[in-house]
């Protein structure tokens, strides 16, 4: 672009910052380095930071970034490399023990065994959809803007989906996964969650298990199509490496098949997911997600007419983890959602009306809350500290899902937002 720039870096992320760069085509990048962390940090404790020297040069930090703004490049600096994509694992003949332990070394697995993606198993993975192998499939990062984006074909994508165990009357799903570019394996410092609820005829038609332990790993279906993702966004977007391309501190299980979530609709008093989205109840479609967290929760008895207590209590004052960064997801089983019906919520936006006006905070809360913010603009403007808001400013916050098999009326809850909807039946 022409423009001197310094990035600035804490030394946590100090190989995450280097390695991207040179990937970027640039070996050389000024970077300066802060020390770690700066989260919740005082202003003394930061000025003391910007005052201090780089942990990495030991050199003045701010001089060492007036420097970078306006010193001419060296020769070396000058120096640009290539970037090069991920193009996914390859397919050839060895034994069996021999090519584990190839996927294995080279980062391609979730490090559990797979399925040997020989070339008749990606064959007749293809045989799964109408659209050509070499076919464009989309584009995926590790985080937005952080990553260069990859694209990643038809067979790319058939390579992992027989690496983790699917049929191919799952690879039309598989495929439309892919098409988001929404990766499973997140960038963040914070340990992220991925979500697909899955709506329409293709529920049935892959036997998908939206009953008895829907969400656990009861269902073929249910499980290598999320694992399928994740396996996608390891080698194709050169996700998922521990320190350089994933930051997640702790790391989350379910990141390994992710959550995937076939909508109970023979069961559900309310309106299917997908249709609430704008598309035809017979249209097989997959909705995805992204956020925190899932929690179990109860509500069997006492709803009453303030409605479901334990989604209200999770949600309400400072309750980490559920920060109104992220929207809620409710997946509730049928005697829940039934039994809200019976007390007066027929919709799931009564629901999500209810709970937006009763969620609330006071300012000086959301002050001290981590990821949430004060509303802006106008309205920002006569704020107190006394003053009553809601956590969630709009009610479309909150979705809900059917899901599960009737033996108790119970319901998880992820700090999960929304975001998007795509065809499934385009890519069979």
């Amino acid at each position: 672009m022409g423009l001197p720039t310094a990035p600035m870096v804490t030394i946590a992320f100090k190989d995450l910052a280097l390695t991207n760069a040179a990937k970027r085509g640039m070996p050389h990048q000024r970077i300066c380095f802060t020390p770690h962390p700066v989260w919740g940090k005082t202003d003394a404790q930061m000025y003391a930071y910007l005052e201090g020297n780089d942990p990495v040069s030991g050199k003045p930090l701010m001089k060492e970034v007036i420097d970078a703004l306006t010193k001419p490049l060296t020769a070396e600096e000058s120096l640009s490399g290539t970037s090069t994509p991920p193009v996914g694992a390859p397919t050839f003949i060895d034994t069996s023990d021999n090519l584990q332990q190839y996927y294995l070394d080279n980062g391609m697995t979730d490090f559990m065994p797979i399925i040997l993606p020989t070339q008749e198993k990606v064959d007749a993975m293809l045989k799964g959809t109408s659209h050509h192998p070499d076919e464009v499939v989309g584009k995926m990062t590790p985080a937005q803007g952080a990553f260069p984006p990859w694209s990643y074909t038809v067979k790319q994508c058939a390579v992992n989906a027989v690496m983790a165990g699917a049929t191919p009357d799952y690879f039309p799903t598989i495929l439309a996964n892919a098409s988001t570019g929404i990766s499973a394996l997140f960038s963040s410092t914070n340990s992220l969650v991925s979500a697909a609820i899955i709506n329409g005829p293709v529920r049935d038609k892959l036997t998908m298990n939206y009953g008895i332990g829907a969400m656990g790993p009861f269902s073929q279906p249910n499980a290598t199509i999320g694992r399928a993702w994740t396996l996608m966004s390891k080698n194709l977007d050169g996700g998922g490496i521990a320190g350089e391309t994933y930051m997640g501190s702790q790391g989350n299980i379910i990141n390994y098949n992710n959550l995937i979530v076939p909508e109970n609709e023979k069961d559900s008093p309310w309106t299917p997911f997908h249709v609430q989205k704008g598309f035809k109840p017979e249209e097989s479609v997959v909705s995805f997600f992204f956020g925190f967290c899932v929690t179990q929760g109860q509500g069997g008895k006492g709803l009453g007419m303030k409605p479901v207590p334990h989604f209200h209590e999770a949600m309400s004052a400072n309750c980490a983890p559920f920060a109104s960064l992220f929207g809620a997801l409710f997946l509730c089983d049928p005697l829940v959602a039934n039994g809200l019906g019976d007390l007066g919520f027929k919709t799931k936006e009564q629901i999500g009306d209810w709970l937006q006006k009763n969620t609330t905070v006071t300012v000086k809360d959301v002050k001290t809350m981590l990821f949430s913010g004060l509303p802006r603009g106008p309205e920002a403007a006569n704020l107190t500290d006394d003053m009553v808001i809601p956590k969630w400013p709009k009610p479309d916050a909150f979705n809900f899902v059917v899901v599960g098999g009737q033996t108790n009326p119970y319901h998880q809850l992820g700090n999960l937002s929304y975001r998007l909807s795509v065809s499934i039946d385009k890519w069979a």
